[in-house]
């Protein structure tokens, strides 16, 4: 690889959950850092809650300028494993693709993902949970966001429920 001389960007595979951990020592040592995040629900005990959670679980973008920078002290900053290489020579990462990310980014930093249909139109699905628990029924569409609109079968005629996305699955 040619020594170049102006900032690319590279990927760094972290140890397990010390992303934020690997960013504050390599932000010491004069990197910078880009850890794209969005915001995932997640259930726990019944309760539905929005997290930050990691796009690329366990990797992080690290922008370095291999003629000016010592890069090698990557390999021993606490948090990270690795630099994603091809041989010796770390892999930069295509131009362009950490700006589309950063793009997609909302005020609060936060990469902002298209909410697409988990199933195709008159797909048999099960619900997990609630009221309608251990019913099947046909996937008809998305109502909103993270509402799915199913039709159960009810009482001999097909009814029209809208549910939590995470309330249903594949039958």
């Amino acid at each position: 690889m040619s020594v170049e001389f102006y900032p690319r960007w590279f990927v760094a595979h972290t140890q397990p959950h010390a992303e934020a951990k690997a960013t504050v020592h390599l932000n010491r040592q004069g990197f910078q850092i880009y850890f794209p995040r969005y915001l995932k629900r997640r259930r726990h005990a019944r309760k539905i809650e929005t997290v930050a959670a990691p796009l690329f679980p366990r990797y992080l973008f690290v922008s370095v300028n291999m003629s000016v920078q010592r890069w090698r002290s990557i390999y021993s900053t606490v948090g990270v494993a690795r630099l994603v290489s091809n041989g010796d020579e770390p892999t930069p990462v295509p131009v362009g693709i950490v700006e589309a990310l950063k793009d997609r980014e909302d005020a609060n930093g936060f990469i902002k993902l298209e909410h697409r249909a988990p199933f195709r139109a008159g797909e048999k699905i099960r619900v997990l949970d609630g009221a309608f628990a251990s019913c099947f029924g046909l996937f008809e569409g998305m109502a909103e966001r993270d509402r799915i609109a199913i039709l159960l079968d009810l009482l001999g005629r097909k009814v029209r429920v809208v549910l939590d996305a995470d309330l249903i699955a594949a039958a």
